[in-house]
C-alpha cells in the first residue's frame, strides 16, 4: 500500500533538480557574457593608453616642432609618408598625424585630438566604450556625449 501512494515522487524531484541546475547554468552564462564585455572594455582602454603615449612619444621625438602638433585632429585627413622619402621636422608633424589617425581607427568610433599652446599639449584619445554608436568631439560628464577619453599631458 505504501509503495502505491509514492508514485511519481522521483519525477517531481528530478524536475526540481533540473530547474535548479538550469538556473545555475543561466547564471554562469550571464557571468560569461559580462566577463567578455569587461574584457573588451579593458582591451579598448589598453589600446587607447598605448595610442596616447605613442603620440606623446612622437611629439617628444620631434620636440623642436612642439607647438605645431597643437590642432591635430584625426577627423581631418593627413597624407605624408616619411618611410619612402626623408622628411624634415615640419613634414614629420603631418606624418605623425597620419600614422596616429591610422592607429586610432582600431578603437570603436576612435578619435584623437592634440590641443594646447607653446608650453602644454593635451593628447586626447576618445572612443565609444559602451558600443552604442556614439560619436562626438568632447569628453566629460555630459550625458549627451557617450565617449570615453584618455588624455596625456605634455609640458615643454
Amino acid at each position: 500500500m505504501l509503495a502505491r501512494r509514492q508514485r511519481g515522487l522521483t519525477l517531481i524531484e528530478s524536475m526540481i533538480s533540473l530547474l535548479i541546475i538550469s538556473i545555475g547554468l543561466l547564471g554562469i552564462a550571464a557571468l560569461q557574457i559580462t566577463s567578455m564585455k569587461q574584457n573588451a572594455i579593458a582591451l579598448n582602454h589598453s589600446q587607447a593608453v598605448w595610442i596616447g603615449y605613442n603620440m606623446a612619444d612622437r611629439i617628444r621625438a620631434n620636440i623642436l616642432q612642439f607647438t605645431n602638433y597643437a590642432g591635430i585632429d584625426t577627423a581631418k585627413s593627413y597624407s605624408q609618408d616619411c618611410m619612402k622619402a626623408p622628411c624634415n621636422n615640419t613634414q614629420m608633424v603631418t606624418a605623425d598625424a597620419a600614422e596616429w589617425a591610422t592607429e586610432i581607427q582600431n578603437l570603436p568610433a576612435g578619435r584623437g585630438i592634440v590641443a594646447g599652446d607653446a608650453t602644454r599639449l593635451d593628447v586626447t584619445v576618445m572612443w565609444d566604450d559602451e558600443g552604442t554608436g556614439a560619436t562626438g568631439t568632447s569628453c566629460g560628464n555630459d550625458p549627451a556625449v557617450d565617449l570615453t577619453c584618455y588624455t596625456v599631458t605634455l609640458v615643454q
